[in-house]
This record gives structure tokens, sequence and C-alpha cells, in this order.
């Protein structure tokens, strides 16, 4: 049974929203411009703050909901992070385009609500609070990265800090392009994007 759940996971974590809802509502494709990015922040700045919002929904979505479904006490929290895992392997490697994804924040962000919500959410905070100070979406996604497994930590869930340090590599490898610009970019100054 575990099996099927982590198919359903990967299944659900490879719809590449990002690119549906822009084809659908302005016709584009955001692999081809903006950051390349198929995520909601590429989605927001081509076709507006709303379908940048609703896309964020979405891909939070696909990670909630197979771990959601998935949960049981008896499943065990190997077999929860395995699914929750393929939700976010699905997500980068999307057989729908072409084993090419997102970078897995915001399924990060959904995979936690169902496992610790209030993990999730203290580190949504953090991101957010990193965004709004830095204005580098990248350096958020990065602070929520890290803040995963102590958060999870002091939640009581020892049984997922495994879990939480592999999306931390995870979405560290995602980020390495960021992190070189952020590597480049003085502090100092008033950041462009």
């Amino acid at each position: 049974m575990t099996l099927l759940w982590i198919l359903l996971a990967f299944g659900l974590g490879s719809i590449p929203f990002g690119l549906l809802v822009s084809r659908m509502t302005k016709g584009l494709d955001p692999r081809q411009a903006g950051s390349g990015n198929t995520g909601a922040t590429n989605v927001a700045r081509l076709c507006g703050m709303g379908y940048g919002v609703l896309v964020l929904i979405l891909d939070i979505g696909k990670g909630w909901l197979p771990v959601m479904l998935a949960l049981d006490p008896d499943r065990g929290w190997l077999a929860m992070s395995l699914v929750a895992l393929a939700a976010l392997l699905g997500h980068v490697y999307s057989p729908f385009l072409e084993y090419r994804g997102g970078k897995a924040v915001a399924t990060t962000v959904g995979v936690f609500l169902a496992l610790s919500p209030g993990t999730a959410v203290a580190a949504g905070l953090a991101c957010l609070a990193t965004i709004k100070f830095s204005g580098y979406v990248s350096l958020g996604s990065l602070t929520l990265a890290v803040c995963l497994p102590v958060f999870v930590l002091f939640a009581g869930l020892p049984q997922y800090v495994p879990l939480a340090l592999a999306v931390m590599a995870l979405l560290f490898v995602r980020h390495r392009e960021n992190i070189d610009r952020l590597n480049d970019i003085p502090f100092t100054k008033k950041p462009h994007s």
C-alpha cells in the first residue's frame, strides 16, 4: 500500500501547475521568459500576482494532499517520509517537463503542513520575514530550508529530522544558481527583483 501512496505522491507532485496556469491564462510558457522557472514567483511576474498566488496554492496543495491522505499512525515515519519525498521529487523531476521542474519550495511547505503544521507555518514566516527584509525570494526560500530541521526537532518530531535535512539539501541544490547570484550581490544595495 505504501508503494501506491508513493506513486500517487509522485504523480500529483509532477503536475506542472505553473505551466498550466500560464498557458491557460496568458498563452505563455514560463520556461521561456522571466527566470525560466515554472514556480509561483515567475508566474506572478509574467501573468500577474493573482495567477502567481493561484500557482502557489496549487503547488502547496500537491505536497499537502498526498501526504495528508497517506497519514496513518500504522504507516510509520519512514513510509511517510518516502511519500513526502516522492511528492517533492515529482515536482522537481516532472515527466511532463522532460524530467525537469521547479525548486520545490511551495511543495515543501505543503508536505510539512500535512506532517507538522506548526513547523510549516513557523518556517514559512521565517521565509516571508527574510524576503521582506532582504528583498530576495531565493534567500527566503533558503531560510525556510535551514529552519525546517531545527523547527521539526523543536516540535518534538525527531523522526522527521532526516526528511527535513534531505529537503534542505534538495532546496539548496535546486537554488545553486540563485546562491551564485546572491554571492555576487552586495547587500548594501536595494535588490532589483
